[in-house]
């Protein structure tokens, strides 16, 4: 009984591990299906449309707002108190999350592929899902926050006249603020661990709740600019206002775990943007976005994955290799010629 017990649980850690890349591939198809709703000319129209340099300032917000991803790792190490070279966060911080986006279901497909790199670097399982579900908290308490202030910022007209309409926004701002409210105060006052299938669950403290929503909140930011340098040649929209429609678009496109809240993102944002704009125009500043907040990243993440998972072949290789010469060797001096 113990012998298959032990054989299930190396087989359940294989099929986890090899999901990662499985979700890996999702993620490269889906957006590969995003992609090919459009023609070359489309795409190419959309991007060269747009100056040079407003595509460096959004390729730059990019890149920094897959540091704050990374940093979702880093918090989460310290919140299981343990170390790692920081390019190995920032690299499984990068991979997970590049996938993550695309694929949807974030804690499933990321989660998978943090497994696979984490276990390899001496992490147990129990840490690893630690790690998963504080990053998840991360995000949640980022969306609170930031649902909040998408509220205070977007204009009244945009979450429409009816009363259900109303009814429902301020019920979701209400719902934000009380979980925003009972995580902050139960970092401060519930030190009791929540033991979930044996394995401990301990709330953050007060200043780490506060860098998770920071972080959070930084990751939003730093996405939304990549869309707001985009957009910004075609429509005059004040900053303070276009991030507010960035936040719930983004916010409700993610809850809807459509992988990479395609069309729900889109569509929210052409509607909820107050005045009116060439949908052409809208369509082209949106495409580029997608290419390159969620395009870029990954084509940057396969090639980089590629080679570490092939740079592991060839270790695991020339091991193989060197044990083997090492015990015809000691064969070689046991029985001489």
């Amino acid at each position: 009984m113990s012998k298959i017990s032990v054989k299930t649980k190396k087989l359940l850690k294989k099929i986890v591990s090899w999901a990662g890349l499985f979700f890996f591939f999702v993620a490269a198809y889906v957006l590969y299906m995003q992609l090919s709703k459009y023609s070359f000319n489309d795409i190419k129209s959309a991007v060269l449309s747009i100056p040079n340099h407003n595509l460096l300032y959004a390729c730059i917000a990019s890149f920094f707002g897959y540091v704050a991803l990374s940093s979702y790792d880093y918090l989460a190490l310290k919140y299981v108190g343990r170390k790692l070279n920081p390019l190995k966060w920032i690299f499984a911080g990068f991979i997970g999350f590049s996938v993550s986006n695309n694929a949807g279901h974030a804690i499933v497909s990321g989660g998978t592929i943090r497994y696979r790199l984490y276990t390899r670097w001496r992490f147990h399982a129990s840490e690893i899902v630690k790690m998963v579900t504080f990053s998840g908290f991360t995000y949640l308490v980022a969306c609170f926050f930031l649902i909040i202030v998408g509220y205070i910022l977007t204009p009244n007209h945009v979450f429409g006249g009816g009363s259900v309409s109303k009814l429902t926004t301020e019920l979701t701002v209400l719902v934000s603020f009380i979980g925003l409210l009972v995580y902050l105060g139960a970092s401060i006052f519930y030190k009791k661990p929540l033991i979930i299938k044996g394995i401990d669950f301990e709330m953050p403290s007060f200043p780490m709740a506060l860098s998770q929503i920071f972080i959070g909140g930084a990751d939003i930011l730093l996405a939304s600019l990549v869309l707001y340098f985009s957009l910004i040649p075609f429509v005059d929209i004040s900053f303070d206002v276009f991030i507010g429609v960035f936040i719930i678009a983004q916010v409700l496109g993610v809850f809807s775990q459509v992988p990479g809240g395609l069309g729900v993102f889109e569509g929210l944002f052409m509607f909820i943007i107050p005045g009116e704009h060439n949908q052409a125009v809208l369509f082209g500043a949106l495409i580029t976005y997608r290419i390159i907040y969620y395009l870029l990243p990954l084509v940057f993440s396969s090639i980089v994955l590629i080679s570490y998972e092939a740079y592991l072949k060839y270790v695991r290789k020339q091991k193989i290799e060197r044990i083997k010469i090492f015990n015809a060797a000691k064969l070689d001096k046991i029985n001489p010629v």
